[in-house]
């Protein structure tokens, strides 16, 4: 017992201050003008869908980031929902592969129009290590009409909320 508390005592505190980690600013300027678009395009709230097509799992994780408490997007009126019939805009990540094609076609077909679909990822683009291969049909506008791309093998959250800026911006000049 004296060497467990003898222990304890000797240990140096590792509790980390969380008011040393200020939110990033640039995440806070880019959230308030994509607030300030979704309350004038989609009434305040934009719900995202997300598909995985077959992909890495990379995007994926990048998408999950957005909502953890760092970037925490639903304060800014962007959230994912479970249901494609309750989305505004389809996230499509992976290659389309062959065995994912008719759920990405009916995934399409129960969105709501007007829909709007963002190809994220190298591999929802043009395929990418994967393009090519036999499993895959490349991009996933080869099953479906694409409006948006965001490039990168993952992309960071940061990429995907200042393309998403940009994507709104394009809507709101229509």
């Amino acid at each position: 017992m004296l060497k467990l508390l003898t222990k304890i005592l000797k240990t140096p505190k590792t509790v980390i201050d969380s008011r040393e980690f200020a939110r990033d600013q640039e995440v806070e300027e880019v959230g308030k003008k994509i607030e300030a678009k979704v309350k004038k395009l989609f009434r305040g709230s934009l719900a995202i869908r997300e598909v995985d097509t077959g992909s890495t799992n990379a995007c994926e994780q990048e998408l999950t980031a957005l909502s953890n408490c760092f970037y925490d997007v639903e304060r800014f009126g962007v959230h994912f929902v479970a249901s494609p019939r309750h989305a505004d805009m389809l996230m499509v990540t992976g290659p389309a592969t062959r065995n994912m094609r008719e759920a990405l076609k009916r995934t399409y077909e129960a969105t709501p129009d007007p829909k709007i679909v963002v190809a994220v990822g190298d591999d929802a683009i043009d395929g990418g290590i994967f393009k090519g291969s036999y499993a895959v049909l490349d991009g996933v506008s080869k099953v479906i009409p694409v409006d948006f791309q965001i490039p990168g093998d993952p992309p960071s959250p940061k990429t995907i909320l200042g393309c998403l800026l940009k994507f709104l911006e394009t809507l709101d000049k229509r």
